[in-house]
């Protein structure tokens, strides 16, 4: 088979489509033949050298897939052959099969089209996790994410609102903020322009943010304390701010708020089934009901993957940037 390689360390250009070994379903496995993946910043940074695949795991990038069963290893049920899935990945979305523990694949939505499928479950299983599961976001909360229209935030609004939370939502250009308003976002905020501590603390009357998902580290770890309400949770998914920063522990412990910052793609294995259960269960009727759909900026072919990733490195985009596999060479 053919997948996205790395040549060494370095820039877009190392992303080599080559010719590589066949995977196979190992006992507890699905081998999928993938349709489509995405482009997520850890593969950017896998590609730099900063972020290695756990052990055991696929050489190649891609967090996520979809596409159909190939084939399934011992004691696993529920998947046959020919079977339209799509997947949570510790590696090897980039390429033309990739073999999953099983606990991490899912069935297609109804009236998800199978390209899309490509860009639904990092992100989807990175919100439910932090926001739902670990954040215990619940309806009449407020709920601040940062970075609005990336793959998370389209994602992360979108859920938020039709949970029933008031959301409220950072990005840098008027045309990503008005993106986030048709999505769902009740308050949008240039960060560029705007100090995002004081907009929450006025729209919510001093209160501040139930709970906070960041993906921007050191460089907003103390303000995102300072717009937690008492008893309000902060959610650390990303270092894109950097990876040192201050805190006030007193304005948290004034607050009895708490700060978590947590990865997904080296959970055990059991914890990304479980995850992924709780999303399939909570996400994909909304899916199913027109409520969610997956933002998808642009698709590009696998072959175009430096092309893919230039552009989430420049952040123009709004959502997701899919790459099409099944059409690869």
């Amino acid at each position: 088979m053919r997948a996205i390689t790395i040549a060494e360390p370095g820039g877009p250009e190392q992303l080599v489509w080559a010719e590589v070994p066949e995977p196979a379903a190992g006992p507890g496995e699905v081998l999928i033949e993938v349709a489509a993946t995405a482009v997520n910043r850890a593969d950017i940074l896998q590609r730099m050298g900063f972020y290695h695949p756990p052990a055991g795991a696929s050489p190649y990038p891609g967090l996520e897939c979809s596409g159909r069963v190939l084939d399934v290893g011992a004691g696993v049920t529920g998947f046959v052959s020919g079977d339209e899935v799509c997947a949570l990945l510790a590696g090897g979305g980039y390429a033309q099969r990739v073999a999953v523990p099983a606990g991490q694949v899912a069935p297609l939505p109804e009236g998800l089209s199978l390209l899309d499928a490509g860009g639904l479950m990092e992100t989807v299983c990175t919100v439910w996790s932090n926001v739902f599961m670990l954040g215990a976001l619940a309806a009449g909360d407020t709920f601040l994410v940062h970075g609005g229209s990336s793959g998370i935030g389209t994602t992360a609004i979108q859920l938020a609102h039709q949970l029933g939370a008031r959301v409220i939502t950072t990005a840098g250009s008027a045309a990503k903020l008005a993106a986030c308003r048709d999505l769902g976002a009740d308050v949008t905020v240039n960060y560029r322009e705007q100090d995002f501590v004081e907009e929450v603390r006025r729209v919510t009357d001093g209160r501040g943010a139930d709970v906070i998902l960041d993906n921007m580290g050191a460089a907003y770890l103390d303000r995102n304390v300072q717009a937690l309400a008492v008893g309000g949770r902060l959610m650390i998914i990303g270092l894109q701010g950097g990876v040192k920063g201050e805190v006030n522990l007193s304005t948290l412990l004034t607050k009895r708020a708490s700060v978590t910052a947590t990865s997904l793609r080296a959970r055990p294995t059991r914890e990304k089934a479980e995850i992924v259960e709780a999303a399939r269960n909570r996400v994909w009727p909304l899916i199913e009901s027109g409520r969610f759909h997956v933002v998808v900026d642009r698709v590009l072919p696998i072959e175009q993957a430096a092309q893919a990733h230039l552009v989430v490195e420049e952040s123009g985009h709004v959502g997701k940037v899919l790459l099409d596999v099944a059409g690869g060479g």
